[in-house]
C-alpha cells in the first residue's frame, strides 16, 4: 500500500514538472484525425466518423493526419485517452491497418492460403 501511495506522488509530481506525453500513429488508407475545439474525429475505416471528447487537462494536437500527439500532466488521463483511441482500430497481423503508439512493433503473420 505504501508503495502504490509513493508512487502516485511521484507521477503527479514529474508530471506538474515535465507532463506526459503519447504518441500514436494512424496506419491504413483513408485513416484520419482532426481536433476541432475539445472534440477529436477519428476516420478510421468505418461508414461513419469516430467522435471522442477529449477530458480536461489534456491537449491533443494532430500532425499530418495521421500522427496524434496527447499531452497533459496526469498520467492516468492521457494513458486512457491514448487506449481508448486505440481500441477504436488495434492493428490487425495480416496487413498492419490500425491504431499504434509511436515505436510499437507488430509482427506480421503470413496471409492465409487456400487449399489444395
Amino acid at each position: 500500500m505504501l508503495c502504490l501511495v509513493w508512487k502516485l506522488i511521484s507521477n503527479m509530481i514529474e508530471g506538474v514538472n515535465s507532463g506526459y506525453k503519447k504518441i500514436l500513429q494512424l496506419e491504413g488508407t483513408g485513416y484520419r484525425s482532426n481536433v476541432q475545439g475539445n472534440v477529436i474525429t477519428l476516420q478510421l475505416g468505418f461508414s461513419n466518423d469516430v467522435k471522442m471528447k477529449i477530458p480536461e487537462g489534456i491537449k491533443v494536437t494532430v500532425e499530418k493526419d495521421t500522427k496524434i500527439i496527447i499531452e497533459g500532466n496526469d498520467k492516468e488521463q492521457v494513458g486512457e485517452l491514448a487506449m481508448n483511441i486505440k481500441k477504436k482500430r488495434p492493428v490487425e497481423p495480416y496487413k498492419g491497418k490500425g491504431v499504434r503508439f509511436e515505436g510499437e512493433y507488430v509482427k506480421h503473420k503470413e496471409s492465409k492460403k487456400a487449399a489444395k
